[in-house]
């Protein structure tokens, strides 16, 4: 039985950024301005794509004025989130901190740091993590790099992690540390009250063989030291402001049955998932945007169309991509059930699903294209303006490959 999907993450927010010497002096290292929002909500949004609900701070140097951003920030967030605050009352190293943070932990959780960002496809390492063994209490990110000499460097053998290097030589290549981690909460009984998971419980899980790791690609900011926080202001908000799939749900994503508002009933249209792995891995957004006039025929109800796209999701996820959100219509003029009744611009012809996550994801119209498999689909899309494509049936990810490379 694969785990049950990971809806937390625990970053680490209490680091003292004096590297960064004057530019911390007031303001905690993950707040720090980039493009227009702390650093620390730009990590936020990229973790809620991939089914993060709730986030726990681990704070420490300037607690309060990390919550005060962060409090702030999530109003910029697409989707809304749990936010809740573990202060260390003294430094305690990030092992530590983690131990202070226990009462708030989830039974599986993420965990990573609060002034880093891997832009990569974090499915892959959502994916392993739920076929792991039952042995093994975490899961690290890692990356592959021409030129590890900058840095300790990680032994991977068979997709265990099994040891930590000190830095390489000048040029070698090497595996390193991404700093995000999937647990077990069962770890937290392996560390002590004050220490460090990357010098003291790491190593040791490698060496009990606990430790798998998953090697990813992608672009990487640390904004430790000046030069990388001016790098992270110049590149990271072109960078996250991605292109973006929107996919029709009965016809395109599962064979249309008639009203399917169950797991029940529901079948995966071939290559449906591949297809959005696909996407995801080329770094652009996946919607589902659906009509679903069952809810005003009185089939099912709004809930069960929101539990079957969250099941949705977590399946694609364990396919290795994601569907980072979706839209629904439950509106029809013509509805027997009088709360439904009602003509909607979100029902396709209308743009309305399509405008609203235009809105709440910042995306460029003109870097969007549909997938649907009716005219009233590509109307709703020319509308929004963008790009639509109307799809015949057969495999999905033979019909979307070709338009993701397109559109480069």
């Amino acid at each position: 039985m694969p785990r049950a999907p990971i809806r937390q993450c625990a970053i680490l927010a209490g680091g003292l950024g004096t590297r960064l010497g004057a530019l911390t002096a007031v303001t905690p290292k993950p707040v720090l301005e980039v493009g227009g929002r702390p650093f620390l909500a730009w990590l936020m949004r990229e973790l809620t794509r991939f089914g993060i609900e709730e986030f726990v701070l681990l704070t420490g140097h300037m607690s309060a004025a990390v919550e005060r951003a962060v409090a702030a920030a999530t109003a910029s967030l697409p989707r809304a989130v749990t936010i809740r605050v573990s202060a260390e009352p003294a430094p305690a190293g990030t092992g530590g901190a983690l131990v202070h943070a226990a009462p708030l932990l989830a039974p599986e959780f993420l965990l990573c740091n609060g002034d880093s960002l891997f832009d990569c496809n974090l499915a892959d390492l959502l994916a392993a993590r739920a076929a792991d063994a039952d042995a093994t209490l975490g899961r690290m990110l890692l990356r592959a790099l021409p030129d590890a000499s900058r840095y300790g460097v990680v032994r991977l053998e068979g997709g265990r992690v099994t040891a930590f290097r000190e830095r390489p030589a000048p040029s070698a290549a090497g595996i390193i540390n991404a700093g995000v981690y999937a647990l077990d909460r069962r770890v937290l009984e392996r560390i002590a009250p004050v220490c460090s998971m990357e010098r003291d419980v790491l190593p040791r899980l490698a060496a009990e063989g606990l430790l798998a790791g998953t090697v990813a690609e992608g672009w990487f900011i640390d904004i430790g030291i000046p030069e990388d926080l001016v790098r992270a202001r110049a590149e990271l908000p072109s960078r996250l402001r991605r292109p973006a799939l929107f996919l029709d749900r009965d016809g395109v994503l599962n064979r249309d049955h008639g009203h399917v508002g169950t797991r029940e009933r529901w079948e995966w249209m071939a290559g449906a998932r591949d297809a959005v792995r696909a996407a995801t891995a080329r770094g652009w957004h996946v919607f589902v945007v659906t009509n679903q006039s069952g809810v005003a025929r009185g089939y099912y109800d709004e809930a069960a169309v929101r539990d079957l796209l969250g099941w949705m999701a977590d399946e694609a996820r364990l396919a290795g991509g994601t569907i980072d959100d979706a839209r629904y219509c439950p509106f029809h003029p013509e509805a027997p059930l009088p709360a439904y009744r009602q003509a909607s611009d979100w029902r396709k012809p209308g743009p309305g699903m399509l405008l609203d996550l235009i809105r709440a994801w910042q995306l460029d119209p003109a870097r969007c294209l549909l997938v649907g498999d009716q005219p009233s689909d590509l109307a709703a899309a020319a509308a929004a303006g963008m790009r639509g494509h109307l799809f015949p049936g057969g495999d999905l990810a033979v019909f979307v490959a070709p338009l993701l490379a397109a559109a480069g």
